[in-house]
């Protein structure tokens, strides 16, 4: 049996084709509504497995469209009762009843299991295999993500971290995950466990090597500007490599993000009951004297877990930055800059995170001391003549 599978983001659908293929169903695939009515016209299948959200060219500038256009293609033009399921983030109510009335067979909202997408496949058009083959065969979960996310894990002579689990049962089970770990010209055999981390699941893990230091914060810089540019990406972030800050609090970063209009949303080590974070004196102390010179309420600047849209990131991380530690300060005051303090803090949001595991390298990124203060005096002096952005950033709207 024969599927069409149409979704503008590469990483959700080279796991659908996989799994499905897994499944002995015949795939093929396509990134936009154009592309995959040509190609339903002539692979003729059996189900069509679409997506609602996928921006598409006009001229030189992208435009939203809906998977609904192709819903009427096969429905309305060509009169065809062709099997559709919609995978799709939009949950607007007025898209799915559109859908429904249009006669789709049914219509799945992301985040969901890649073995429930499976089942209801099998609903619709049925299987080869008995139920025995499918219960040997079933796989370990994947969850498919309602957006696609990109990841930027800077990694100096971590290469005892690295062999750790998580990251390649993260990049494994999270669907719409991507993980760019940059090698900031470690001195130790972090490189060779990165590449073969890629090599075990390249669809959804990338190295970026630098071939000499550059610092925590030019690593940062050069890997979002490199996710920046893949259009596939709705929201890209930055994670340290010890993950003080874990997978499951990153989640939930990405969560607020998704369902608010927030550009930036920053993890904030504050100490709440029921969170397994302990109090830091120094780290608030120097919070305090962070809020006077941005002039905003932010509690935690320097938490080394931010999402962001993309769009914003490319013109934050544009220019290079001032310091090696404090880049975090200085994100926020091109925020300033760009929107004023007013607009600014309504769109950057602190998400409390439920755990903390500072490790001994963490601890020593920042000292609390004079050299710290001298830092914070040189982005406030320099900021202004330094970051000349460019003209279009007065044009960009929220």
């Amino acid at each position: 049996m024969k599927i069409l599978a149409i979704d503008d983001q590469q990483l959700i659908l080279s796991s659908i084709k996989k799994r499905l293929t897994e499944l002995s169903y015949e795939v093929k695939t396509a990134s936009s509504n154009e592309e995959g009515i040509l190609l339903y016209n002539s692979f003729n299948p059996d189900l069509v497995l679409l997506d609602m959200n996928m921006p598409e060219m006009s001229g030189n500038e992208l435009v939203q469209c809906t998977g609904i256009e192709v819903v009427k293609y096969i429905r309305v033009f060509m009169k065809r009762d062709t099997p559709i399921l919609v995978l799709s983030g939009n949950t607007d109510e007025a898209v799915i009843l559109e859908n429904f009335n249009l006669g789709i067979n049914d219509y799945l909202k992301k985040p969901v299991s890649l073995d429930e997408m499976a089942a209801r496949v099998r609903r619709i058009i049925g299987t080869a295999h008995s139920e025995e083959f499918l219960q040997k065969a079933k796989l370990e979960e994947q969850i498919l993500r309602k957006n696609c996310v990109g990841l930027v894990i800077p990694c100096f002579n971590e290469e005892q971290r690295l062999l750790r689990s998580e990251f390649k049962a993260f990049s494994y089970k999270n669907i719409g995950y991507h993980l760019c770990f940059v090698n900031d010209g470690s001195s130790d055999n972090t490189l060779s466990v990165l590449r073969q981390l890629r090599d075990s699941n390249p669809d959804n893990i990338s190295v970026y090597n630098c071939k000499k230091n550059v610092g925590k914060a030019e690593a940062i810089r050069q890997g979002m500007l490199r996710l920046t540019k893949d259009q596939q990406f709705d929201y890209v972030g930055f994670l340290d490599a010890d993950l003080s800050t874990d997978f499951q609090d990153f989640n939930a970063l990405v969560s607020v993000i998704e369902n608010s209009d927030f550009k930036i949303v920053s993890g904030s080590r504050m100490v709440r009951v029921g969170t397994n974070i302990n109090k830091h004196t120094p780290r608030q102390t120097i919070s305090v004297l962070i809020q006077k010179i941005l002039g905003m309420p932010l509690k935690d600047t320097q938490c080394g877990a931010k999402i962001m849209d993309r769009e914003i990131a490319s013109l934050l991380f544009n220019e290079k930055f001032i310091t090696k530690w404090l880049f975090d300060v200085e994100i926020f005051m091109r925020m300033k800059k760009i929107y004023g303090r007013h607009s600014a803090q309504k769109l950057i949001y602190e998400q409390p995170l439920q755990r903390w595991k500072p490790s001994n390298s963490s601890k020593t990124f920042i000292k609390y001391n004079t050299k710290t203060i001298s830092q914070i005096t040189q982005i406030t002096l320099e900021l202004a003549s330094l970051f000349k952005l460019s003209t279009k950033v007065k044009n960009f709207k929220i």
